[in-house]
């Protein structure tokens, strides 16, 4: 009895010694990088390879009291067990090489300039887009076209086998001639072209904005994958410490027991965590064409920069340079020659023809009749009753307005969408400093007097958990903030028709 009395107090020493030890490192730690450094710690203290350590002789009683053993299922970069101070919030990479499982796929890093050129030029969707491009040029050849003569060939035989009447051959060439409709077609062909363009523009726009909102997801997934890293291996090294403790008799099997349990409810978190950034990494190999068994890997930080925009100058862009504005003012075009091309198919055709025939000798006896050639010049006109009829015009310019107050409808959207954009991005720039101004500070300041509490018998364990969920809760809503505020910034810049996004 003695004996184990003196073991529980050696070991309440020692964690208490590791305990000081612990808060006067984070008191000389950065604030940023407060729980980084001595949550983990603090959370280990009553690990059991420390007491196996102290007290060999103690501990093989623990281990067959006590046994207990948690999964250490998932490979860690250098900066996984990081997240509160991790460079990839603070603005530097940090390298996801081998933070997941591949499942036999083959791993390869890509900085966002080299993504982007590589989406322009490997997006099978956009490489379906651009043949667009080469079926409207086809158009406009094909508008180029004449129309084509005709050329008819007779032959005649007036029973010359027993009557000898004689025979007959004739030939003729034709054409139809359409005054103006040729130039009109070609104009036609010539707006639907540049409206193909334009549409082709406003793909990669909305493309480019997809793609980087891609990337950026999978900054994001990566960062939360390494909260709940983080979140499972402190609660990972506190249940095999309450273990310990509750073998020695220093806390309550039920604050054993929960401890395990919150584990192994945060080891699902972490596998759900997984299964995210998973598929994050196989979204980017989709934007660039690749099949599955290539993980692309982003590089770069969630944090961009603060731009400061003037409402107006973004308006102002957005009008002049939006592609789909653009678009939009072509399909006008295309309405205005659309009319043209009714209007000159009212116009009158005509056909000319020139002919030539060739009859034989009659050599019947009562109406003989010499060999001789013949020329004939026809001209053909249509009477174009169907002109009294209007409706083809009528459509025509009832398109046309159609057009051009969809025109002025997608100006009015514009306007409205960057304005929507702008306010969305000046309030994500507010959350993001009331975050970097304490918050996340503050909750880890609680942790760590929560932790200190426990220790020293103040605090019940789930005053700690509630503490360390709530911290963990502020780091996910912190990363989700950046990453709204990046993706704001992407499509704000998207919708004002500019772009100069760079992630670093």
């Amino acid at each position: 009895m003695k004996k184990h009395l003196v073991l529980i107090g050696i070991g309440a020493a020692v964690s208490l010694a590791l305990h000081r030890q612990a808060v006067a490192d984070a008191v000389t730690a950065p604030a940023a990088s407060f729980v980084t450094d001595a949550v983990p710690d603090t959370l280990s203290r009553g690990n059991a390879d420390t007491v196996r350590t102290a007290f060999p002789a103690a501990t093989a009683s623990v281990a067959a009291s006590a046994p207990v053993s948690f999964p250490v299922s998932f490979p860690v970069s250098a900066g996984v067990s990081r997240p509160e101070g991790s460079a990839g919030l603070s603005g530097a990479a940090l390298p996801l090489a081998g933070m997941i499982p591949a499942y036999g796929a083959v791993e390869r890093p890509v900085g966002y300039a080299g993504y982007m050129e590589q989406v322009a030029r490997r997006n099978l969707s956009y490489a379906a887009e651009k043949l667009n491009m080469n079926i409207a040029e086809a158009g406009v050849r094909a508008a180029r076209l004449f129309n084509d003569p005709q050329l008819s060939v007779e032959y005649g035989n007036n029973q010359d086998w027993n009557m000898q009447m004689g025979q007959g051959i004739s030939g003729e060439l034709s054409k139809t001639f359409s005054p103006g409709k040729r130039s009109a077609n070609i104009h036609l062909a010539g707006s639907e072209k540049e409206l193909t363009q334009a549409l082709l523009d406003d793909y990669f726009r909305n493309l480019r904005c997809e793609a980087t909102l891609a990337y950026l997801d999978a900054l994001k997934q990566a960062e939360l994958f390494r909260v709940k890293q983080n979140a499972y291996d402190n609660m990972r090294r506190l249940a095999e410490g309450d273990s310990v403790k509750f073998a020695l008799g220093k806390i309550t099997e039920v604050d054993a027991t929960q401890s395990r349990v919150e584990a192994g409810v945060m080891r699902n978190d972490l596998l759900q965590a997984e299964a995210e950034l998973h598929n994050a990494f196989l979204s980017l190999g989709m934007m660039l064409g690749s099949a599955t068994d290539t993980l692309y890997l982003p590089q770069g930080s969630l944090r961009l920069a603060e731009r400061a925009f003037p409402a107006g100058m973004l308006v102002a862009s957005a009008l002049e340079n939006r592609a789909d504005l653009v678009a939009a003012m072509r399909n006008v075009d295309v309405a205005q020659r659309a009319v043209t091309v009714a209007r000159r198919e009212r116009n009158m055709d005509f056909d000319l023809a020139l002919g030539v025939n060739h009859n034989g000798t009659v050599r019947n006896e009562i109406a003989p009749a010499p060999r001789f050639t013949g020329f004939t010049v026809g001209l053909s006109v249509p009477l174009k009753f169907s002109n009294f009829n209007k409706g083809t015009v009528e459509a025509a310019r009832y398109r046309e307005q159609q057009a051009q107050t969809a025109y002025e409808q997608a100006r009015l959207q514009v306007q409205t969408e960057v304005m929507q954009n702008y306010r969305r991005y000046t309030s994500l720039i507010g959350q993001v400093r009331h975050y970097d101004n304490g918050l996340l500070e503050n909750a880890a300041s609680v942790v760590k007097g929560k932790i200190y509490s426990y220790d020293r018998g103040e605090t019940s364990l789930l005053e700690v958990l509630n503490a360390q969920r709530t911290y963990d809760e502020v780091r996910t809503l912190y990363i989700e903030t950046l990453y709204n505020y990046a993706a704001s910034l992407v499509e704000l810049e998207t919708s004002a028709g500019i772009w100069d996004i760079a992630v670093e």
